[in-house]
C-alpha cells in the first residue's frame, strides 16, 4: 500500500507541488485562525449561582438560599463536584461538571434546577447565572480618570466616586459588554448611587406607622401601569399610567397613609436623599487615593489577543468620542497582550533558533547543500500541516503548543534525513541518466519500514501525557498533542513531499569519504 502511495506521488509530482502550494495557503490562514493565548485554559467546566439576599446575615443566607440551591442541583448529569460561599446578603453556589461537557448544556441544565428552587427561596432573592468566563478571563483592566484641568473637581469625594460608579456601570460597562468574545465587566471601587429613605422611628411612632408600611407605599408608587385603548368615534387614545419615580420629591410626596382625611407623606416620617450604597471594600489607585475601576472578562474559549484588540480599540473610540463626561477618561493598567506577546516571542525565538540548528548540523552530517536543503523544507512544512489539524481540534496556540512545536523540530525531521541519505547513496551507485525516478522510488521504499516505525514508536511515547487527567492533563496534553500531530503530519509528508523534492532537488554525486 505504502509502495503504491509513493510511486503515486512521484508519477503525479505535479499534483504534488500544487498539494504542497495549497498546504502552504491555508497553514497559514489556519495560524491566523488559531486562538492565541498565553497558557492553555486548565479551569473546569463551572456553572455559578448568584443570588443577592440584602440585608440577610451568612447563617441566614446559607439556611434560606444556598441550601435549597444546593438541594435542587444535586443529581444533575455528570456532576463531580458541588461546593457554596455564603456571605452577608450573597450566596454563590458553584457546580462543577465532567470534562468535555457542554458548557452551555450544563447551564441549561442548572437553569431548568434553578427555575425549581426559586419557589423555595424568600422574597427579594433573585438568582442568577455567572457569566461564561473563566479563572483566566480577566484580560483587561482600566482605571477612570479626571484630568483637574478640564471640569472642576466636586469638593465631596464620596460625591465624586459615586458619579464615577454611575458612569461605569451605566455607561462604560453596557458598551464593551457588546465586543465580540466579551462574557462581562465587573466594576470596583467607588460607591454604588441610591436613593436613601431614612425614616426617623419617632415620627413613625407619632403617625402610627410601621417600616414595612412605608416600604410598601414606596414600592407600590414606583410602577407604571396600562389603560388599554380608549376609543372615540374613529381615533384610539392610548391609557396609561406614569408612576414612576424620576427624582427625590416624587419619593417625598408618596402617600403612606390617610388620617382623618390628612394625607401622611414620606417626606412626614423619612428623610429622601442621594447617598452611596453600603460597601465592604474599596479600590485604592497607586496607594494614594481611592478609585473606580473595570474588569473585562472574556469569554471561555475565544481568543485572548483577538478580544483584547477589540476591547482596547473600544476603548479608545470611548476616550475620544464625546461618551464620557469631559475630563473622564478611561486608563488601563493591565493588558493580556503584553504577556500573550512576550509568550509568543519567547516561543518563535526558539523555533527560529532550533530551526537555523538543524539546517546547521544537517549540512555538516549530509556534506550535501541540496540534501539539506529538502530536509530543512521539510519543516515549515510540516508546522504548517500541524497549525491545520491544530485548527481542527480545537488546540490554540500557547506556550504549550508552541513550546511542543520546538521540542519536535529534531523529530520531525528524521524521516525525511533517513530518505535524502538512501536517495544520495541510489544516486551516486546508479546510472540515473534514464531512470532517475525509479532510482528515488527504490531507494525511498528501502527505508520506508525504519522511518515509519521510528516516527509512529517516537509518538507512541507520548501516549502517558496524553492520558493525563484534571489540570495536570489540560496544562500538558496540548504539548503532548502537538508533538504527535506535528510526528505524524512529518510522517504523511516524508510518503508524499519528500519523495517529490528528492527527484526535483537532488543530483547524482560521488559519496565523499
Amino acid at each position: 500500500m505504502l509502495d503504491k502511495l509513493i510511486s503515486f506521488s512521484l508519477r503525479q509530482r505535479l499534483l504534488i507541488i500544487i498539494g504542497v502550494a495549497i498546504l502552504i495557503g491555508f497553514g497559514l490562514y489556519s495560524f491566523k485562525k488559531l486562538p492565541i493565548d498565553a497558557f492553555p485554559d486548565v479551569t473546569n467546566i463551572q456553572v455559578q449561582v448568584i443570588t443577592d439576599a440584602p440585608g440577610r446575615s451568612p447563617l441566614e443566607v446559607e439556611k434560606f438560599v444556598t441550601y435549597p440551591i444546593e438541594i435542587q442541583m444535586t443529581g444533575l448529569p455528570r456532576l463531580t463536584e458541588l461546593r457554596s460561599l455564603s456571605k452577608f446578603g450573597l450566596s454563590v453556589v458553584t457546580i462543577v461538571f465532567e470534562d468535555g461537557v457542554d458548557i452551555y448544556f450544563a447551564r441549561q441544565l442548572v437553569l431548568e434546577r434553578l427555575i425549581e428552587a426559586k419557589e423555595k427561596l424568600p422574597e427579594n432573592t433573585e438568582p442568577s447565572l455567572g457569566p461564561i468566563s473563566t479563572g483566566l478571563g480577566e484580560i483587561y483592566q482600566y482605571t477612570l480618570e479626571r484630568s483637574e484641568g478640564d471640569v472642576p473637581i466636586p469638593i465631596d469625594e464620596i460625591e465624586d466616586l459615586m458619579e464615577l460608579r454611575t458612569i461605569q456601570d451605566w455607561v462604560i460597562r453596557p458598551i464593551l459588554k457588546t465586543i465580540p468574545g466579551v462574557a462581562d465587566v465587573n466594576s470596583f471601587g467607588g460607591y454604588v448611587k441610591q436613593y436613601q429613605v431614612i425614616v426617623d422611628p419617632e415620627k413613625l411612632a407619632k403617625y402610627h406607622l410601621s417600616l414595612r408600611e412605608v416600604f410598601e407605599a414606596v414600592v407600590e408608587n414606583n410602577a407604571n401601569a396600562g389603560g388599554n385603548l380608549l376609543e372615540h368615534y374613529s381615533d384610539q387614545y392610548l391609557v396609561r399610567s406614569i408612576g414612576l419615580i424620576e427624582q427625590i420629591e416624587d419619593i417625598q410626596e408618596i402617600i403612606v397613609k390617610e388620617e382623618e382625611g390628612i394625607p401622611v407623606y414620606v417626606r412626614d416620617v423619612a428623610e429622601v436623599r442621594i447617598g452611596p450604597e453600603v460597601r465592604q471594600g474599596a479600590l485604592v489607585v497607586d496607594g494614594e487615593r481611592e478609585g473606580v475601576a473595570g474588569i473585562v472578562m472574556m469569554l471561555k474559549g475565544q481568543s485572548g489577543k483577538d478580544v483584547t484588540a477589540r476591547v482596547k480599540q473600544k476603548v479608545d473610540e470611548i476616550n475620544k468620542s464625546n461618551v464620557l463626561p469631559s475630563g473622564i477618561k478611561m486608563k488601563p493598567f493591565y493588558d493580556r497582550t503584553e504577556l500573550v506577546e512576550k509568550c509568543l516571542a519567547t516561543v518563535e525565538k526558539a523555533l527560529a533558533e532550533g530551526a537555523i540548528f538543524v539546517a546547521i548540523i544537517l549540512y555538516l552530517f549530509l556534506r550535501n547543500f541540496r540534501g539539506a536543503f529538502v530536509v530543512t523544507l521539510t519543516l515549515p512544512l510540516a508546522v504548517l500541516a500541524t497549525f491545520i489539524v491544530m485548527g481542527k481540534i480545537g488546540l490554540s496556540a500557547n506556550l504549550m503548543t508552541l513550546g511542543g512545536l520546538a521540542i519536535s523540530l529534531g523529530m520531525i525531521v528524521d524521516a525525511a534525513i533517513i530518505q535524502v541519505e538512501n536517495v544520495q547513496r541510489h544516486l551516486s551507485e546508479s546510472d540515473i541518466s534514464k531512470h532517475k525516478l525509479t532510482t528515488v522510488l527504490n531507494a525511498v521504499i528501502e527505508v520506508r519500514k525504519p522511518t515509519i516505525f521510528g516516527e509512529l514508536i517516537i509518538a507512541i511515547t507520548f501516549l502517558p501525557i496524553i492520558t493525563l487527567q484534571g489540570m495536570e492533563g489540560k496544562m500538558f496534553s496540548p504539548l503532548a498533542f502537538t508533538v504527535a500531530i506535528a510526528l505524524l503530519t512529518s510522517l504523511v509528508l516524508s510518503i508524499f513531499v519528500t519523495p517529490v523534492l528528492c527527484s526535483f532537488f537532488l543530483k547524482a554525486e560521488k559519496e565523499k569519504e
